[in-house]
This record gives structure tokens, sequence and C-alpha cells, in this order.
């Protein structure tokens, strides 16, 4: 199987109807289209988090509608990672506590199907406590580890919560309006982030309604009604091509019907 993820023929409900499409490793997909379109129902579909009413979906050799909902979850904490417009963190634990939450629930579950990836789960707690503040040094926030997440800015919560994300290694990171509740500074500083997790070979699933974050990915998709009707090849960013860049997705957006 040449994608690392592949969806055929997914249908749910009325929202979503015969959706096919691919991603491969290493790519930056963005998922686009009108309020309503099922952008959000498709990437929780293709993520196991909701039973689609009939369609496959893979990751790798794996295929995830044919798992149990236990091996789903096992899926999803050890070969996935997620990043929400609501972030989801925990109130009563500081920064650094949160972005080790998946990694401690992985340490304390045995993980031996599907890939035999154990090497995350052995990891003592000191070693992940290590590894989340290099990553927290990586994404600019090294300082904030012991603060609340009442006391931090919306972008350094949000990479926070991409700092989560990366905590087991995940194969493919889904990414669910990532900036939309961020301002403008903000939202620069997290596809920042994000950007540079995909040059380093992360392979990025997004949903946005934002054509400046949608500019930045490889391939866009268009989701109309539940059903994918267009689609545009934009390629890996280069330096100061990001304008150019914009303005193709605009005009591709206005030619359908955005």
């Amino acid at each position: 199987m040449d994608g690392l993820l592949k969806v055929e023929s997914l249908r749910k409900g009325q929202i979503l109807d015969n959706v096919s499409f691919e991603v491969k490793p290493g790519e930056m997909l963005a998922i686009m289209g009108p309020s309503g379109s099922g952008k959000s129902t498709l990437l929780y579909q293709v993520a196991g988090m909701d039973e689609p009413s009939s369609g496959k979906v893979w990751l790798g050799d794996t295929e995830i509608t044919g798992l149990s909902e236990d091996g789903k979850a096992k899926l999803r904490l050890h070969r996935m990672g997620f990043v929400f417009q609501q972030m989801n963190m925990m109130a009563n634990l500081n920064l650094l506590d949160n972005i080790l939450l998946p990694a401690m629930q992985a340490r304390r579950k045995t993980y031996s199907n599907m890939t035999g990836r154990q090497g995350e789960s052995r990891m003592t707690k000191s070693e992940l406590e290590i590894k989340a503040q290099r990553l927290m040094q990586k994404f600019g926030i090294a300082n904030l580890g012991s603060r609340k997440i009442t006391q931090v800015s919306g972008g350094q919560l949000q990479r926070a919560c991409i700092c989560r994300s990366m905590m087991n290694a995940p194969e493919i990171l889904f990414a669910d309006e990532p900036t939309g509740a961020l301002n403008k500074s903000a939202a620069q500083e997290v596809m920042e982030v994000l950007l540079g997790l995909n040059r380093e070979g992360v392979t990025i699933l997004m949903v946005t309604h934002d054509s400046k974050v949608a500019s930045c990915c490889d391939r866009i998709l268009y989701l109309l009604d539940g059903r994918i009707c267009g689609e545009l090849v934009m390629g890996k960013p280069k330096p100061d091509c990001q304008k150019q860049r914009e303005e193709k997705v605009n005009n591709w957006l206005m030619g359908m019907g955005w």
C-alpha cells in the first residue's frame, strides 16, 4: 500500500457519502469545505473515534474499521497524535503534566499487537519527562512547564498540545482547526511548529477553514455535502512563495464556490 492512510468508500449516515482518498507518508493534507460539509466528522471517522455506516480505513496494513473499540483506542494512543481547536487540557495539572499524560497512559498499557512498538511504553517516567522537556524546548515553551493552563497564552497552550500529541511518536498527526481559536500571530507560530514537524517527516491530516493555513499544505481536498468534489495539488512550500500559494488557494476556492 503506497498511502500511509487509506480511506475507501466511507459513509456516515447522511453526513458522508462515498469518501475515498489516501495520505502519503510525509504528506501534509488539508481538508476544506463550508460549515456543515462533514469535515470534522470525516476526521473522527478516519481516526476511529466513531463508527462509519460503511467503508474501510487503513493505517498502514492495519484496517482501523475492523478493530474492536479497545483496539482502536490502543491505535489512537500509540500510532496517532491529535491537535484540536478546543485544546482539552486538564485544568488541575500543570503544562508539563498535561504533556506527559498520554505517554504515561501508554507506559501503563501493554502494547504488543498491530506493530509490536513497545519502546515508548518501556521508558521510565524520568525519561519521559526529559522527552517532554525537549519537545517544549523545541517548540519555544521550555520555561512554562510548571504553569497552569490558565497562566499561558492560547498560542503557547496549543504548542503544548502539539508537544502532547508527539510524546508517543505517532505515525500520523490529526489536526482539527488547530489555529481556529488563535489570533493571527499565535496562528502563525503554531503553523510554523506544524510545518517544522512535517519537514522532519511527520504526516499530517488537517481540517481547516483558513486558506492561509491550507496554503502551507502539500495538497487540499474540498468537501461539499459529504463528498470530495475538488483537489488542489500544491507541493511542498518553498521560501518566498507563500503569497503566491495563498493566491492560488483563494482562486481555487472561489472556483469551488467558497
